[in-house]
């Protein structure tokens, strides 16, 4: 399935895929013409932890095959949805493609949630068919169809050829209008939304990706992809990298269950010049030893970094651009930083993305604010998803009449058009760029029978940006403890979502129909231990 790349031949510029005329790129079977400029001789797709590579005409091959045996062999169809819940793997990118290629949609979940979570997802998003890995695959609901990624099987499935195995990808005509991918949020309710984007959507993101890539100082463009592929930076920057033909480096999970000390050494190893990276990470890469010579940039996104911490890395690195990317699985990217001159605009998220409009209001009139003023963030443009699957509701709340996405942060833009996020109207907990909905964990606490009430709350963290805590309120003469409390919950959740501390009170603030008054809750966040992550 994967080999080391080969360099481009000499031959290259003359070859042509078959009913292709080799001299125009003329195809009278679809009447279009095709490109006869050779593929990149550098890989598409690289496996950090072994050096495994996928060029990038074998990265094609794959592609159509096995876009044409999910059809002729599984009898997947265009609009059908595909759930993935896979750790990185070269083949997944592979997978990624071909079912986009013929109008199937991905929908990519961590493989870190719990049964329960993930039935839940596969309901809501209305999955045909899985594709898992075998520690995963143990999570799917009993009767969806499922192949794993490491059998015989889907290896057959890669090796089909093409036209003889159903329908070549090229002659699906996939509109721009239909929807290419489902990503999961979660609402300030603890309900999980499925959030539709559109191929529009990642042509658009990757259109300005494209326009604003800048040239590497360092010949060969790679990019190490840090991020998981199922969240939504990680997806679209899988999805990215092929596009602009950059290699993508692959942190696995063999580099992965090193911490960040085997990502950083990845980079170093693969002279990456490009990598994606969560705050933690950040913070990690300027305390360690490492040289990175060829690193050009580094992309954080996925919660907020500390002011102290990018002093501290772009004193580490000097000539590195340090990146700020905001955004949403809803709204795609909004700001990023692009130079070394944005980049120094510490506590900013950048300025307004390409083709992206934004503006300013107050939250519950709606009335647009000025230069400066603080108000919820509104955004439209081409990256922004169609709407979430199967949920009016949600969707009449979420837009205005003109079609303005509201992100529910509260931000500011400055005379220099950076645009700054200052809180977030929206309750969600950011750990490590994990959303975590303290409306779902405070349903698990109360289902707990010593706890009478309880709600959850976040609690700065340097590493993580914030952690969850939670304020319970016992039953009287129950004896339950702080750690009992936070194995209860574990035992249910994803890793990510659990409880980091437990604090014991006398009631809840509410109001009087019953909500929490989240704001009053940090007056009983003040305390400096926190457990460990």
């Amino acid at each position: 399935m994967a080999t080391s790349a080969p360099a481009a031949s000499a031959d290259a510029s003359i070859a042509a895929p078959g009913g292709v005329d080799g001299r125009s790129g003329y195809c009278e079977a679809t009447r279009t013409f095709r490109s006869l400029r050779p593929p990149p001789a550098h890989p598409a797709l690289l496996d950090a932890a072994t050096g495994e590579a996928v060029s990038f005409p074998a990265f094609r091959s794959q592609v159509r095959a096995l876009a044409g045996a999910l059809g002729s062999r599984l009898g997947l169809q265009r609009g059908d949805v595909a759930f993935v819940i896979a750790p990185a793997r070269l083949d997944v990118p592979v997978l990624y493609f071909a079912l986009l290629s013929f109008g199937a949609v991905v929908s990519p979940a961590n493989p870190a949630l719990t049964a329960a979570e993930v039935a839940r997802l596969v309901a809501l998003s209305g999955a045909s068919v899985a594709f898992a890995m075998p520690s995963t695959a143990t999570k799917l609901p009993a009767g969806l169809p499922t192949v794993l990624l490491d059998s015989d099987q889907f290896r057959s499935l890669l090796r089909s050829k093409g036209r003889g195995e159903g329908l070549a990808p090229e002659t699906v005509a996939v509109r721009q209008s239909e929807t290419a991918a489902i990503q999961y949020s979660s609402g300030t309710t603890g309900q999980v939304k499925a959030a539709a984007l559109s191929h529009r959507n990642f042509i658009a993101m990757a259109a300005g990706s494209h326009a604003l890539a800048p040239k590497p100082r360092h010949g060969c463009d790679r990019m190490l992809l840090g991020a998981p592929m199922f969240h939504s930076l990680g997806f679209y920057f899988a999805l990215k990298a092929v596009a602009l033909g950059q290699t993508t480096v692959l942190v696995t999970d063999a580099v992965a269950r090193r911490g960040v000390k085997g990502v950083v050494e990845a980079a170093e190893r693969w002279a990456v010049t490009e990598m994606t990276a969560s705050p933690p990470v950040v913070m990690a890469v300027a305390k360690e030893p490492y040289v990175l010579e060829a690193l050009e940039r580094v992309v954080c996104g996925g919660a907020p970094l500390p002011t102290t911490a990018a002093e501290r890395f772009r004193r580490r690195f000097p000539n590195v651009d340090l990146c700020m990317r905001y955004g949403s699985n809803e709204a795609g990217g909004i700001s990023l930083m692009i130079g070394r001159e944005e980049c120094s605009r510490i506590g900013s998220a950048g300025r307004v993305s390409e083709n992206v409009e934004v503006k300013i209001v107050e939250h519950v009139t709606g009335k647009p604010l000025l230069v400066g003023q603080k108000g919820e963030l509104l955004v439209r443009g081409p990256a922004v998803m169609t709407g979430y699957v199967g949920d009016d509701e949600a969707n009449a709340s979420t837009f205005d009449s003109e079609g303005w996405l509201k992100t529910g942060d509260l931000c500011n833009i400055d005379q220099d058009e950076f645009l700054f996020v200052v809180d977030r109207l929206k309750e969600l907990i950011k750990y490590k760029g994990y959303q975590v909905p303290p409306a779902e964990l405070e349903l698990v606490l109360q289902t707990l029978p010593e706890v009478v009430d309880a709600a959850v709350m976040p609690y700065p963290h340097e590493e993580a940006g914030q952690i969850p805590i939670a304020l319970v309120v016992r039953q009287p003469g129950s004896k339950v403890t702080e750690a009992q409390i936070m194995e209860f919950v574990a035992k249910r959740v994803a890793p990510y979502k659990k409880i980091r501390k437990v604090l014991f009170v006398d009631s809840i603030p509410k109001s009087p129909a019953g909500k929490i008054l989240r704001r009053q809750l940090a007056n009983y966040g003040q305390f400096s231990a926190v457990s460990k992550l």
